[in-house]
């Protein structure tokens, strides 16, 4: 059976990034760019539309007029963030898996983002579908338990939802090299991905711990660092240092402080470097799983825009 190293695959991201530090710092000025636009959109959707977004986050009631209104004004921001996660996903595809089509730093517009955003976006159809069907029949199986008391259904209620979860995860994984495939062969894959991670449930499995592990380690040592010494810099003024994760929104210039702007480049570098390291595992499992030669000759029929 054709296999992977787990391993390999979890760290491919991290050697990326040692091997072309200019491509990262690329990357992490893209992700700056970008940080700074939604920054200025939050700042102009008003102060209603951020309070209904605080009281959803915050689980507490907000008429659905107004929360209606609230997403409509985010749905920009979204669209963007949904076409950002694509060109950096397809960038560190190209990478591994098209080394010649370089474009800017890898980044494109082009076929390639599109067929990705329109699997994203039917990927999450599906999920919102699959998640009503799993909440509707554990409901069901816990109200015919409920003839053996509100403890036995409880129980079974729970029971079966935790059954369900672990179904659509096993799920996920093995449809989780989509993107991959979708990018590889040009081409909308919604299902390839199962027949391909056949028997690699469990490497893929510790391949994505063993990545998510790694990125949240140096982005809490990093945002760490960054606080201590922001920490020092203001004299130990723990609530100005707190200040930078509940920045004032109320215009652009109390927004964007000098803190706050250096916070934004640090996380920018973070975000670079996330991608690269969970998008690289997938694209490393299909390589080796599926023996696909690396394409150096880019697609003269999908220019990039």
């Amino acid at each position: 059976m054709t296999a992977f190293s787990a391993t390999d695959a979890a760290f491919e991201g991290f050697r990326i990034t040692r091997e072309r530090p200019k491509i990262v710092l690329v990357w992490a000025v893209f992700a700056f760019l970008v940080s700074v636009c939604s920054a200025v959109y939050l700042v102009s959707i008003g102060q209603e539309a951020r309070a209904v977004l605080e009281a959803s986050a915050g689980e507490q009631a907000a008429s659905p007029q107004a929360f209606l209104k609230a997403m409509g004004d985010l749905a920009p921001m979204m669209i963007m963030g949904l076409a950002v996660q694509c060109v950096m996903a397809a960038a560190v595809y190209r990478i591994l898996l098209r080394p010649e089509d370089k474009g800017f730093a890898y980044l494109k517009l082009s076929m390639d983002e599109a067929r990705l955003a329109l699997l994203t976006f039917v990927y999450v159809i599906l999920a919102c579908l699959t998640l009503a069907v799993v909440v509707l029949a554990a409901g069901l199986i816990a109200f015919a338990a409920s003839a053996a008391g509100g403890g036995a259904a409880i129980l079974v209620g729970a029971a079966t939802e935790m059954f369900f979860l672990g179904l659509l995860f096993y799920a996920a994984v093995r449809l989780s090299l989509a993107p991959a495939i979708t990018f590889a062969e040009r081409r909308l894959a919604l299902f390839d991905s199962w027949r391909l991670t056949h028997g690699q449930f469990w490497r893929l499995t510790g391949a994505y711990l063993l990545a998510i592990c790694g990125i949240v380690a140096v982005a809490l040592l990093a945002t760490t660092i960054f606080v201590a010494l922001t920490a020092i810099a203001l004299g130990g003024d723990l609530q100005a240092t707190g200040a930078i994760f509940a920045p004032d929104q109320t215009s652009l210039t109390s927004y964007f402080s000098p803190v706050m702007i250096i916070y934004l480049l640090v996380a920018a570098w973070i975000s670079a470097l996330y991608y690269a390291v969970i998008i690289a595992p997938a694209a490393i499992a299909y390589r080796e799983l599926s023996k696909a030669p690396v394409v150096t000759t880019p697609d003269a029929k999908e220019p990039a825009a």
